[in-house]
This record gives structure tokens, C-alpha cells and sequence, in this order.
């Protein structure tokens, strides 16, 4: 299964045909720019592409009212200065004699990529659409928004294909009030958190997912995701004023994708700077189709407004879910969004003398981010497995790349010297395998890759790969390592590497480098290890390199082994490298391999609830690390680092 791209070239004839500088940005060019860059970067190519069909009246009626559909239907016969006044009883919205036609396409397309996706036609997709929809409500227009594209989505897969919990995201900076008043009293369907000021970055984004959306996301556990993505929240846009970059909605795609079986359909939403758009449509798709996501660029520390609303949503939603109670709720902070130099941030009125000065920041800081990720390009392979012993009965990906080469013989040895059990032929063999595969991966051969060793020398090779690895490249190297697997003794604090521990016989933080916390024994316990204290940290560290270490009787279902492998592909830019001990199921490294590959983690079963022990435990290092690892905090400190 692949990613559908579904898009029709009448959505670009309904265009302004007065002034308004209001309602000017809503233009063709939104599309037919995004359109080109996804066709430059040969992503348009990888996709399944599918032309959008109208939706029926009666698909429209799922939402709307029948008057509402007729008084759209009528414009197409109006003149301009009738479409003019018309549009003038709405808020920032126009028509155009082609309205209704591309807004039909706009929600037909939608239809078609929920119809794709629940076909098992395609594993997910995106509707490039116009106008958008998430503004529109049952009976009126709204914020360049016509039908509401989304919610006749999320209504048709209820009615038609019987789904029962259906999750719709909404990070688009414009409040989507119409999704939410369409599905309020609806209990299958979940929706959005707001931003109280401009200038939220990309640590913000993605503590709102790890700290409020995913908790709830994996404990409603949908059948379906629905985005409205709104790339307004991008860097450069002058309606929403925001700082995420490009590749930060390739990372919000990819924590998605670790719900629903990766049955993700997202629908354009806002977007009017058109690099900033384009360049974000492309990193979407780029993780619909399953590659890394390129490293988030600048400082992971939350702004203290920032996780004041993320510490009010909490509390507002933890007498509804399971797992916001179980990773403690504290008090909510009074509101203070302040700037980093302390001083209120204001919108900026757009023609005014700060607001273009802000727009040539971020321009340019555009410019340098895309010159980065032109310096970065995917490597060739995505990932590639080195196996003790050739088995043909193993059923990887056909694009998975099964290495058989090893580093020379004599550099394989030098490394092993120290370590007796190294010393026998077959553990010395996996370890050349194993330094192969890494070279591979930090000269940007190979994107990430899963080696099997000896479980008798599981500790040893562990040790060879953190020193190799930070010989030979690694800035700053993340090691997970799961069982009974000890910490190298003479590994130094030297903020190069971060060692976490899961499967430790208690919960301790010996240093803010060297963390150790037992492993959750329950579904929700487990769910909030990983989200409140793995990813934070990960995120916080932001390494060029992790290394996962399953070592002897690590205890992970092999459920849970994929869903950590996925999820720590975004912090390092999808370099990753998976040592398994060998007494693992062999099935363990094909399902390892597959999400590595880019396809969903199978489910983790039920949501149980985390036990008093778990939570204790968690909230005890989470107190410990705070301080220096700022991505793990889920409340302000008033006046603290972070501010603002």
C-alpha cells in the first residue's frame, strides 16, 4: 500500500475578482505552487494520484443545510457586484462564479482519499484542496471556508464505512470552530488545543502532541485519523505569525501515523505564504510515504505560554481520559504570554513597520532552513538489516536492504580486543556487521538499520557501537537500552551521550545523562514511559544518532520494541540503529524493519491503566530531569528558563 495524492485542476478557477486585501491570499497559486514542488522533489511521482470527483448534495447534506447547498449552487449564475455583496454578509469570505464547483471538488476529494484509505487502496494520503473547509458551519460560509471538507469526511466514514472513533487534528493556527461545533456532542470524534499568542515554534508543536494529543489519541485508540492541515502555523505566513518550520510538520505526520494503523488522511486547510506552504505540503507527504523526517532545527525549549496551555487543556481533560490522570495534573499557572525578553507579544498588524520586519526575518530564516535540508538529501537506502545467519524465511520489505558486508577484519578486531566476549568467531562476526551498518548510516548510505547479536555478547557489542559511534561522526549519541544491559562504567558526562534505561531495577536519574526506570508492566504505564519521559528527553537531547539495545530478557512485546523504534526515528532525523539479542522471535527484527521502513507499529492492545508504582516513578525523574531536558515540563516555571 502506498500514499494517494488526490487533486484536480479546476480547484485553481475560483480566484478574487475585486480588492480586498483581506481575502487576497486565498489565491489559485496556493495549489498550483505546492502542486510544483511536490512534483520537483519526485514526490508527486511516488503517490497513487486521483483526480477529485464533486460531491453528491447528499454527501454536502451530511453537514450542511439544503438551503445553505442551493445558496451556493445559485452563485454560479451571479454577476460580480452580486457576488461582491453577497460575500459581504460572510467574514473573509468571496465567491466566484466557480466557487461551488471547486468547493464540491474540495469535498469530494476528501471523500475519495477516506474511500482510498478504508479500501486498503492506500495506507494514507492528501487531499490538495481549495478552498478549505474547517471554518464552514452547517449554514454558513466563514475564513475563506465554503464546505466544511473535514467533517463531511469524518460524517461519511461514520455512515458509510461504520467507523466508531475517528481522531480529526486540527494545527492549522485558525480555531477550526466549525469541526467543532459539527461533532461537539459527538463522542467519536476528538478535535483541537489553542495558542494563546504569536511566535510558537516547533518545540511547542511537538509538546502539545507528546503532553495532550497523543496521550488521548492512543487511549481513544481511533480507527481513523483526519488532519486538517493548516500550514498558516508555518514560518513566514503572515495570518498566522508562527515559527514551525517545514520539517516540523513532517514530525507531527509521523507521531500520527503511530495511531490507526497509519490510516492517515489529511485535507488541506490555510497556508499563505506560498514557499512556506509548498515546502510543508512537501514534508507531509514525505512522511505519508514512510521517509525520516529531517532533525528539528533550533533549541527544543517550550515558550511558558505555550505549556500554560497545555497544562490547561490537561487539567480540562483529565476527568475524561485515563491517561492525562495518570502522569499527575498540576495546578493551572494565570496566563502570561510573554515574549522571550519578557514584554507582551502582540499580533502584528500586517503593513505596519514591525510586522515587515518580522516577515524579512522569517524569510530569511526560511531561506537558511531550506539551504540545510538541500545539504541533508534521504539517504538511498532506507534501512537495511545485518541477521546473524541468512533466512530466507523471513518476510522483509521488498526495499529493505539485508547487508551481508562487515568492517575489515582488522578494525573489527582492534575494537573487540578489550572485550572477552568478543573473542569468539561468531560474536565477532556480528560485530563487523554491526560496524559496517553504522558507518553506513552516519556517512548517510543508509538511513537506519537492525543488527542481530549474540546474546552473550549483547552487552559488549552495545559498548563497541556507542564508542564507534562517537568516533566516527556522532555529535551527540542517544542510547535506549532495554534489560539487562549496564551502562558502559567509563562512559563520561560530556553531554555527547544520553543514557536511558528502561528495564532498571528502580527508577533513578544518576545523572541528567544517565537515566534508569523500570519497565511498565501496563499498557497505559508503558504509553506514558514512552511519551512523557523517552520522546521529551529524545527531543530535548536532539541526537544525530540513536542506538536501541534489546538486550537479554528485555521484556518488550514485539508491539511495543516497533512502536519504540518508530517513534525514535523523528528526534535523530530517522538515523537509528536496533541491536536485537538473537534469543529474540526472529519475527521481532521483520517487524522492527517495518516501521523503520516507514509502516505503522502494530497496536499495543487495550488501554490499561497505569499503576500507582508507574506513575510514581515516572513523576519522580520527570521532577529530577526537568530542569535541564525542558521538553519534559508540561507547566511554566514563572520567570524561569523558557519564559515566554
Amino acid at each position: 500500500m502506498g500514499t494517494a495524492l488526490v487533486y484536480h485542476e479546476d480547484m485553481t478557477a475560483a480566484r478574487l475578482l475585486w480588492d480586498d486585501p483581506e481575502c487576497e491570499i486565498e489565491c489559485p497559486e496556493r495549489l498550483t505552487t505546492a502542486l510544483e514542488r511536490l512534483q520537483q522533489r519526485g514526490l508527486e511521482q511516488r503517490c497513487l494520484r486521483l483526480a477529485a470527483r464533486e460531491a453528491s448534495e447528499a454527501e454536502l447534506g451530511l453537514v450542511h443545510s439544503p438551503e445553505y447547498v442551493a445558496l451556493l449552487q445559485g452563485t454560479q449564475a451571479l454577476g460580480t457586484g452580486e457576488l461582491q455583496t453577497l460575500s459581504g454578509q460572510y467574514d473573509a469570505v468571496y465567491f466566484h462564479p466557480s466557487t461551488f464547483h471547486c468547493a464540491r471538488l474540495a469535498a469530494g476529494a476528501a471523500l475519495q482519499l477516506v474511500d482510498a484509505v478504508l479500501a486498503g487502496a492506500v495506507r494514507n494520503g492528501l487531499a490538495l484542496v481549495r478552498p478549505p473547509g474547517h471554518h464552514s458551519q452547517r449554514a454558513a460560509a466563514n475564513g475563506f471556508c465554503v464546505f466544511n471538507n473535514v467533517a463531511i469526511a469524518a460524517k461519511h466514514a461514520q455512515r458509510q464505512h461504520g467507523l466508531h472513533r475517528i481522531l480529526i487534528v486540527d494545527w492549522d493556527v485558525h480555531h477550526g470552530q466549525g469541526i467543532q461545533y459539527i461533532f461537539e456532542d459527538d463522542p467519536r470524534a476528538s478535535t483541537d488545543a489553542p495558542w494563546p499568542q504569536v511566535g510558537m515554534g516547533n518545540a511547542d508543536y511537538v509538546a502539545a502532541f507528546l503532553h495532550v494529543l497523543l496521550p488521548v489519541a492512543f487511549e481513544f485508540n481511533p480507527e481513523l485519523v483526519l488532519v486538517s492541515a493548516g500550514f498558516d502555523s508555518a514560518i513566514g505566513d503572515p495570518e498566522g505569525q508562527m515559527q514551525a518550520t517545514p520539517e516540523c510538520f513532517a514530525h507531527l505526520t509521523q507521531l500520527l501515523q503511530m495511531l490507526a494503523g497509519g490510516r492517515v488522511c489529511a485535507v488541506l486547510e490555510g497556508g499563505y505564504h506560498l514557499e512556506s506552504l509548498s515546502q510543508s505540503v512537501c514534508m507531509m507527504v514525505q512522511a505519508l510515504l514512510g521517509d525520516p523526517a529531517p532533525p528539528l532545527s533550533g533549541p527544543m525549549v517550550p515558550h511558558a505560554s505555550a505549556l500554560e496551555s497545555i497544562q490547561s487543556v490537561r487539567v480540562a481533560q483529565a476527568p475524561h481520559w485515563m491517561s492525562l490522570q495518570q502522569q499527575g495534573v498540576a495546578p493551572v499557572l494565570s496566563p502570561s504570554p510573554r515574549s522571550p525578553e519578557g514584554r507582551p507579544s502582540p499580533l502584528l498588524l500586517p503593513g505596519g513597520p514591525e510586522f515587515k520586519a518580522a516577515a524579512t526575518q522569517d524569510v530569511a530564516a526560511l531561506s537558511s532552513l531550506l539551504d540545510q535540508l538541500r545539504l541533508n538529501p534521504t539517504p538511498p537506502v532506507r534501512t537495511a538489516v545485518a541477521l546473524t545467519a541468512p533466512d530466507a524465511a523471513l518476510a522483509l520489505p521488498s526495499d529493505v536492504l539485508c547487508e551481508e558486508r562487515s568492517a575489515p577484519q582488522e578494525e573489527t578486531q582492534a575494537w573487540a580486543r578489550p572485550h572477552e566476549a568478543l573473542a569468539q568467531d561468531r560474536a565477532l562476526t556480528a560485530l563487523g556487521k554491526v560496524l559496517y551498518l553504522l558507518d553506513r548510516i552516519l556517512d548517510g548510505q543508509v538511513s537506519s538499520g537492525i543488527a542481530v547479536t549474540p546474546a552473550s555478547a549483547a552487552a559488549a557489542t552495545l559498548d563497541v557501537a556507542i564508542r564507534c559511534g562517537l568516533s566516527h561522526g556522532a555529535q551527540r549519541l542517544l542510547c535506549l537500552a532495554v534489560g539487562q544491559l549496564d551502562r558502559p562504567p567509563d562512559l563520561t558526562d560530556d553531554g555527547r551521550n544520553l543514557w536511558l534505561n528502561i528495564g532498571g531495577k528502580e527508577a533513578a536519574a544518576l545523572s541528567m545523562f544517565h537515566v534508569s526506570v523500570p519497565l511498565p508492566g501496563t499498557t497505559g504505564g508503558f504509553l506514558s514511559c514512552v511519551l512523557a519521559l523517552v520522546l521529551p528527553l529524545a527531543y530535548s537531547f536532539q541526537p544525530d544518532l540513536v542506538l536501541v539495545a534489546l538486550g537479554p530478557a528485555h521484556g518488550l512485546r514485539d508491539p511495543q520494541a516497533a512502536l519504540l523504534a518508530a517513534l525514535l526515528r523523528g528526534p535523530a532525523g530517522g538515523r537509528v540503529l536496533v541491536l536485537v539479542d538473537e534469543e529474540s522471535t526472529p519475527q521481532l527484527a521483520v517487524v522492527l524493519a517495518r516501521v523503520l521502513h516507514g509502516e505503522a507499529a502494530p497496536s499495543l492492545g487495550p488501554f490499561s491503566m497505569a499503576s500507582p508504582e508507574e506513575v510514581q516513578a515516572l513523576m519522580q525523574l520527570r521532577g529530577q530531569l526537568e530542569p535541564r531536558w525542558k521538553m519534559l515540563q508540561v507547566a511554566s516555571e514563572a520567570g524561569g528558563p523558557g519564559s515566554g
